[in-house]
């Protein structure tokens, strides 16, 4: 089933990240923005060494999605809450995959979120999310991510996204 997905990450890797819609929804089928969530395809999971820093090992995790109505502002583009939204989810996957082949499972949360908009997107261009992990330590993470129109071959949004474990609960 995860073989349709290009890359040299692990089954078990690409697995987990087609499943990325039951992580974020947790059981909760009507949370915000499920509806997008359930339409993210994984296109490519990719685990290699950084071109700066050759003993460092970073991830490439790609998702595809079609711009549609549910994602949209007034003037009939790609909300930028929509935007942000598919950038916090999709670098997570980044930073998930990159864990997962260290022997790590981790679920971290956001600290920080910097977008940056450049070109709008309409009803009916198929974006290509492009996500590598730029640093995963024991406690932050980042990654950054370019969301692409595949339709008219240019960049719509970039970002970066910073996440951290989560502290300790206290009963």
């Amino acid at each position: 089933m995860s073989s349709a997905v290009v890359g040299n990450g692990s089954e078990e890797i690409k697995a987990h990240l087609k499943n990325i819609p039951k992580l974020f929804l947790n059981g909760r089928p009507n949370s915000f923005a499920a509806s997008i969530l359930r339409r993210l395809t994984l296109a490519e999971v990719t685990i290699k060494s950084n071109v700066t820093e050759p003993q460092r090992k970073e991830s490439l995790v790609v998702y595809t999605i079609t711009v549609e109505e549910d994602m949209v502002n007034g003037g009939g583009n790609i909300h930028g809450g929509c935007s942000a939204f598919l950038i916090d989810v999709c670098s997570s996957g980044s930073i998930m995959a990159l864990k997962i082949s260290q022997g790590v499972a981790s679920f971290d949360v956001s600290q920080s979120l910097n977008v940056v908009y450049h070109a709008p997107a309409t009803i009916g261009e198929k974006l290509r999310i492009v996500n590598t992990t730029m640093t995963v330590g024991r406690r932050v993470a980042s990654a950054r991510t370019e969301i692409w129109s595949e339709t008219h071959h240019r960049l719509v949004v970039s970002g970066v996204h910073i996440k951290m474990e989560p502290s300790p609960t206290k009963l």
